[in-house]
């Protein structure tokens, strides 16, 4: 496991190892992507946005295109409520 030390200014170094694992280099940019709470995951944002595939779990029941209008039908009929 890699590890590094956070600076008084909030910096650190990303190890070799996990910089080349990630296919970065001086200059690229990384993102932090929450996936749990306390829980961050690194991604580079140099990637081509097919890298980020699985990243968001699929949800456990497919959703069907009626059910996503009916959705949007009751939030706006809510919207416009008093």
């Amino acid at each position: 496991m890699s590890t590094a030390i956070l600076s008084s200014k909030g910096q650190i170094t990303i190890p070799a190892a996990v910089r080349s694992g990630l296919g970065i280099e001086t200059g690229d940019r990384i993102e932090f992507v929450e996936v749990a709470p306390g829980s961050y995951e690194l991604v580079a944002a140099t990637l081509p946005v097919t890298a980020l595939k699985g990243l968001v779990p699929k949800p456990a029941q497919p959703v069907s295109v009626e059910d996503m209008n009916a959705a949007v039908r009751r939030r706006a009929t809510q919207a416009m409520e008093p």
